[in-house]
């Protein structure tokens, strides 16, 4: 009837809020005088996308979209479907794609070979967190957070089977979870 300790914090409140006004500064000044549309990947990517868009002082706009990979577990299906398209159309628009983890790099290709055929200005990656240990795609972002091994976090609007997303920090997933008290 043990309960496990709390998770392992691997980037603190303060030193996420630090980095994501970082990439917001840089990315005002590569779109200085142009508007731009974020596109988030939801659920994962809506808190990094809410913090960076007030973080940017250019025109900005965003949208969501959401994809299915993982289901309920830690590891990936491999296949990725659409589930939710954009609402605006991008055409001639300055777009950065706005995830939360670039892991594999399935997700994010499946993305931008998709957002490539509605012809936006530009498409950029913005991505919190990147996990290059596990790329299968041939992908890189242009705004990167933090470079992490290959450990699973939670966290920061990241889930393990939709729990742990209100966690103010980025944790790593504790080995053990609590457990039921035996009866």
């Amino acid at each position: 009837m043990g309960v496990a300790s709390g998770p392992e914090v691997l980037f603190s409140r303060e030193r996420i809020r630090e980095r994501v006004a970082q990439m917001g500064r840089q990315i005002d000044l590569d779109y200085a005088g142009e508007s731009i549309v974020l596109v988030g990947v939801l659920k994962g990517a809506a808190i990094f996308l809410a913090d960076l868009a007030r973080s940017i002082s250019v025109d900005n706009t965003f949208d969501f979209v959401a994809v299915s990979s993982y289901g309920k577990g830690q590891r990936t299906s491999g296949a990725v479907k659409l589930i939710k398209d954009l609402d605006q159309p991008i055409e001639g628009k300055h777009v950065i794609l706005v995830e939360d983890i670039l892991d594999t790099g399935l997700t994010l290709g499946f993305l931008r070979s998709l957002f490539e055929q509605h012809q936006p200005k530009s498409l950029r990656i913005a991505a919190l967190l990147d996990k290059p240990s596990r790329r299968v795609e041939k992908i890189e972002a242009d705004y990167v957070g933090f470079t992490i091994p290959n450990q699973f976090v939670i966290g920061y609007g990241m889930d393990f089977a939709e729990r742990y997303r209100n966690l103010p920090d980025i944790c790593l997933m504790p080995s053990c979870r609590p457990q039921a008290p035996a009866e």
